[in-house]
Protein backbone atom coordinates (compact mmCIF):
# COMPACT_ATOMS: atom_id res chain seq x y z
CA UNK A 1 0.00 0.00 0.00
CA UNK A 2 1.38 3.31 -0.56
CA UNK A 3 1.81 6.33 1.72
CA UNK A 4 -0.40 8.33 -0.52
CA UNK A 5 -3.66 5.54 -0.44
CA UNK A 6 -3.10 4.85 3.19
CA UNK A 7 -2.97 8.25 4.14
CA UNK A 8 -6.48 8.68 2.53
CA UNK A 9 -8.12 5.67 3.67
CA UNK A 10 -7.03 5.97 7.05
CA UNK A 11 -6.34 9.82 7.61
CA UNK A 12 -9.59 11.00 6.93
CA UNK A 13 -11.40 9.12 9.00
CA UNK A 14 -8.97 9.73 11.77
CA UNK A 15 -8.73 13.12 10.89
CA UNK A 16 -12.83 13.78 10.33
CA UNK A 17 -12.92 11.94 13.64
CA UNK A 18 -10.61 13.65 15.70
CA UNK A 19 -12.61 17.10 14.72
CA UNK A 20 -15.92 15.73 15.40
CA UNK A 21 -14.52 15.13 18.83
CA UNK A 22 -13.14 18.65 18.42
CA UNK A 23 -17.17 20.29 17.44
CA UNK A 24 -18.46 18.69 20.44
CA UNK A 25 -15.88 20.13 22.57
CA UNK A 26 -16.59 23.30 20.88
CA UNK A 27 -20.07 22.94 21.67
CA UNK A 28 -20.13 21.86 24.92
CA UNK A 29 -18.10 25.13 25.86
CA UNK A 30 -20.57 27.14 24.17
CA UNK A 31 -23.29 25.73 25.49
CA UNK A 32 -21.94 25.77 28.81
CA UNK A 33 -20.20 29.40 28.28
CA UNK A 34 -23.93 30.95 27.36
CA UNK A 35 -26.01 29.46 30.42
CA UNK A 36 -27.67 27.60 27.52
CA UNK A 37 -29.89 24.58 29.44
CA UNK A 38 -30.66 21.29 29.06
CA UNK A 39 -32.73 22.35 26.27
CA UNK A 40 -29.95 24.57 24.24
CA UNK A 41 -27.60 21.79 24.92
CA UNK A 42 -30.01 19.03 23.24
CA UNK A 43 -30.70 21.70 20.57
CA UNK A 44 -27.19 22.42 20.25
CA UNK A 45 -25.96 18.73 20.54
CA UNK A 46 -28.79 17.93 17.63
CA UNK A 47 -27.51 20.06 15.11
CA UNK A 48 -24.07 18.50 15.63
CA UNK A 49 -24.70 15.21 15.83
CA UNK A 50 -26.84 15.58 12.43
CA UNK A 51 -24.01 16.03 10.59
CA UNK A 52 -21.83 13.10 12.58
CA UNK A 53 -24.70 10.68 11.76
CA UNK A 54 -24.63 11.85 8.28
CA UNK A 55 -21.09 11.28 8.22
CA UNK A 56 -21.42 7.59 9.66
CA UNK A 57 -24.22 6.90 6.79
CA UNK A 58 -22.15 7.24 4.37
CA UNK A 59 -18.80 5.85 5.83
CA UNK A 60 -21.61 2.62 5.86
CA UNK A 61 -23.27 2.78 2.70
CA UNK A 62 -19.80 3.23 0.87
CA UNK A 63 -18.60 -0.23 3.11
CA UNK A 64 -22.00 -1.57 2.06
CA UNK A 65 -21.42 -0.90 -1.53
CA UNK A 66 -18.06 -1.80 -1.84
CA UNK A 67 -19.04 -5.40 -0.51
CA UNK A 68 -21.43 -5.59 -3.13
CA UNK A 69 -18.88 -5.43 -5.87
Amino acid sequence: MEADHWLTAYGVPIGLGALIGWMVFIVYRLGKDSKAGRFGMFVLFLALMLGVVGFLVKFVIKFVLQQQV
